[in-house]
């Protein structure tokens, strides 16, 4: 099956399911009576979402919060696999540890490795300390988590800068006196048509005194491969896109009196895989238009190589809480300090290659292997400061401070071995080493860009509980310094050496929020937020790759934007919560309405990229989450969202042409309209200690675009224009850059003990579809086509015993 009906199917297949395992529940519902009660509602969730402690219903904003029973129940292993269960979440895959998040159709599309200046529009924290980073937001493991907080719309006022679209936050369990207590899991997973995978965790709270605790948490995690890479003389390597993850988390809690709590805490985590979940459609090597090469036509989930690829994300995060209670407030200090070394290293051999058929290279040229290495060297310091009320008045109020200090140096390297020989063969002796600019000869593209960042700001919200109405207002004011050299040397470079460009801001962004309360069970919440994304320096253009050189289209186009603005978006939102019972509905009606919005594009075919503030845009929509639990056993959840989001205002070169798609009308990239999953849970006793439960859902995730110019022009037809192999200069390949929807449905089935034994068995993605994720381009399409794609049906067993 494929297409609507195949879709059709799985949708009816599982909301058969889902009625199979509620239709107890709604039979002992109905005999009980309409009035009755059918179900415990010990379900209130406490959030720290407002930097209070507050049931989850009562945080006067659209929220969601993944408990770990959730997390453990749905199989989720990533942040990408939570997303599709929250309203308004979006994930967009770029490979392992490389993931964009979005809320609520806010996105300025896809940001590339080579994009180091671009700034999150999500923020993400590790408990209290930031730790997004633009497109390298760590990907965490999700073992011994208390619970995922979504924050949804700006959260600018609390939590800053990379808040525009909302706030992500991993709350982990914290060290406690209370008890000695811990976890272990293990895992073994195989993917269809892929290799095997597995994991062994465990967490430990030890109590050493009243005022001392310690929580260790360890994890290591093998992740299975599905992507076959062919290569030269017919060569295949097996599921190239396997990896692991291992890493720990190390907190003290220090308690010398009820009133002084510090926690200091060490986060390790190194992520390494072995390639990527790229399935190419064309490549400069591997088509089926060659001649004088086998003419090849790439399957699914298939790519070519000449070199072998990897990623390396190794993190260390150190930082200490405390909180001290005089009297009426309690003082918080939050110091977070974090070291990331990444390595991307991707086989550029057919984006080189590319560029060597222009050049007039020989076959040997053309066929050099060539290694693009992307890394990324990372020190972050930030404090935060606050003080705020901790009574039970109808008077609340929080003020404090931030300041983070960012160094970030990124380099690029494309060793090529042999390539300067071929250079000076076809420019004359000594071509390479003048363009080197120090860099190595060997090396046709090299760049070296330190960033340091400086922001500080002051924040402060208060609230006011009339009975039914209660006022909330706050507001934050920021002040941004940015400071980066690029120098830059190699054939295909402008042996730039740029010191000292620099970009500032300063602003303020408020939040009013007004709720009525008629009944304890039911809340309004109307807001008006502001948010704000940093702005930046643009990198100068790749000019020897681009079509006419430095005079050419591209050029005129694409240069001369140096810098771009702040991104800024006011927030307007109706919100609904109510909860009866066993049964919570909460829905919110938003509109955004967003200025200067920062949107990369590729510079044609420089092998650059641009970003370009859009003056006007806007996302639009609606969100219901519905969770009940009808029966003892019995529970189920639905959430949905719908969003439009779309540009309001056009980006016009000189003679009035659209650059990039960015054009009135067109949808914002990435995000896609319509986004659900259901969710069903059913548990029956099997003897006096021994119950069983069965999980199944269906998630559904609408069609979407990569960047904004995939949507002009579309079905797209990219011309290679590259006479290598044999083939045609004419030959062309043609492609609905439409990323289609697409549903996935996940089941398991387990027995849990009294004694906190638990065993899973599980399949994810029941139907093995094939999800295009986002779509991968290398210049314009003449190097490179190819799509990110979701993992294959997995079957799996997990165990965890609690003590």
């Amino acid at each position: 099956m494929s297409g609507h009906a195949s879709r059709q199917a799985l949708l009816a297949g599982t909301a058969l399911l889902l009625g199979v395992l509620a239709a107890p529940a709604f039979a002992q519902a109905g005999a009980q009576g309409a009035g009755a009660e059918v179900a415990d509602s010990n379900d209130d969730i406490i959030v720290t979402a407002t930097k209070r402690a507050t049931s989850l219903q009562d945080v006067p904003f659209s929220i969601n919060a993944q408990t770990q029973q959730d997390i453990q129940r749905s199989g989720s292993a990533t942040l990408e696999d939570l997303s599709r269960n929250v309203a308004g979440l979006t994930i967009q895959n770029l490979g392992p540890g490389q993931s964009q998040v979005s809320i609520r159709g806010v996105s300025a599309g896809q940001i590339v490795r080579d994009q180091p200046g671009v700034k999150e529009q999500v923020g993400v924290y590790l408990d209290e300390s930031v730790v997004s980073l633009s497109l390298f937001t760590p990907d965490l493991d999700l073992f011994d988590l208390n619970r995922v907080e979504t924050l949804r719309g700006p959260q600018g006022t609390l939590f800053g800068s990379g808040s525009v679209g909302g706030t992500v936050r991993y709350i982990t369990n914290q060290p406690t006196t209370g008890q000695f207590e811990g976890q272990v899991e293990a895992n073994i997973n195989t993917i269809d048509g892929g290799s095997e995978g597995g994991s062994l965790k465990g967490a430990i709270n030890l109590p050493v005194n009243e005022m001392i605790a310690v929580r260790a948490v360890g994890y290591y995690t093998r992740y299975g491969g599905f992507i076959d890479a062919l290569g030269e003389g017919g060569t295949v390597r097996k599921d190239v896109n396997d990896g692991e993850r291992y890493g720990g988390r190390l907190s003290v809690l220090f308690q010398p009196t009820e009133n002084i709590s510090i926690t200091p805490r060490v986060v390790y985590q190194k992520i390494t895989t072995d390639g990527f979940n790229r399935q190419d459609v064309y490549n400069l090597y591997a088509n089926p238009y060659t001649t004088t090469r086998p003419a090849i036509q790439l399957g699914e989930r298939q790519q070519y190589l000449l070199l072998k690829e990897g990623f390396q994300d190794e993190t260390w995060i150190a930082d200490l809480t405390a909180n001290v209670d005089i009297g009426p407030v309690t003082l918080t200090s939050v110091t977070t300090y974090i070291n990331r070394d990444i390595l991307v290293s991707r086989d550029a051999s057919a984006l080189t290659g590319s560029v060597s058929v222009d050049l007039a290279f020989p076959t040997a040229g053309v066929l050099l292997p060539s290694n693009l290495r992307d890394t990324t060297d990372l020190e972050t310091w930030t404090q935060e400061v606050r003080v705020g009320s901790n009574g039970s008045g109808p008077f609340q109020w929080l003020i404090g401070g931030f300041y983070s200090d960012i160094d970030r140096v990124y380099a690029q390297r494309l060793p090529t071995p042999g390539y300067d020989a071929f250079t000076d063969a076809r420019f004359g002796a000594g071509t390479s080493a003048a363009v080197a600019n120090g860099f190595p000869a060997n090396s046709p593209y090299n760049a070296d860009i330190p960033y340091k960042i400086k922001q500080k700001a002051v924040f402060g919200e208060a609230s006011y509980d009339l009975g039914e109405v209660k006022f909330t207002a706050g507001g934050r004011y920021y002040d941004f310094k940015e400071s980066r050299n690029f120098i830059s040397g190699g054939l295909f470079a402008n042996g730039d050496r740029r010191i000292g460009d620099r970009t500032k801001s300063d602003g303020f962004t408020p939040r009013f929020i007004a709720t009525w309360e008629p009944s304890s069970n039911v809340s309004v919440n109307l807001q008006a937020a502001k948010g704000f994304r940093l702005g930046g320096v643009n990198d100068p253009l790749n000019l020897p790759l681009c079509s006419g050189g430095a005079g050419g289209p591209d050029a005129q186009v694409y240069g001369n934007r140096p810098t771009y603005k702040d991104e800024t978006l006011w927030n307007y939102e109706l919100g609904f919560k109510s909860q009866f019972g066993g049964l919570t509905f909460n829905a919110a009606a938003f509109h955004n309405d967003i200025k200067n919005l920062q949107v990369t594009a590729d510079a044609g075919s420089c092998s650059s990229r641009v970003v370009f503030n859009v003056p006007k845009a806007h996302a639009t929509g609606l969100e219901v989450e519905l969770s009940a639990r009808p029966a003892e056993g019995v529970s189920f959840s639905l959430n949905g969202t719908y969003v439009d989001s779309k540009f309001d205002s056009s980006v016009l070169d000189a003679s009035g042409a659209v650059i990039a798609g960015i054009r009135d009308g067109n949808r914002l990239p990435t995000v896609p309209k319509f986004q659900m999953s259901a969710n069903g849970n059913y548990e029956f006793p099997l003897s006096a200690d021994w119950k069983g439960f069965v999980n199944a859902s269906v998630q559904y995730v609408g069609d979407r675009f990569t960047q904004p110019a995939d949507q002009e022009n579309n079905p797209r037809t990219f011309v290679h224009g590259l006479p290598f192999g044999g083939a045609p200069a004419n030959a062309s390949t043609t492609l609905n850059l439409k990323l289609p929807d697409y549903t996935l449905v996940n089941f398991s089935i387990g027995v849990a003990t009294e004694g906190g034994l638990e065993v899973q068995a599980y399949v994810n993605n029941l139907f093995d579809e094939n999800p295009l994720l986002s779509f991968d381009r290398e210049r314009g399409g003449r190097a490179r086509l190819g799509f990110n794609v979701g993992q294959p049906r997995t079957f799996g067993i997990t165990a965890r015993q609690r003590f």
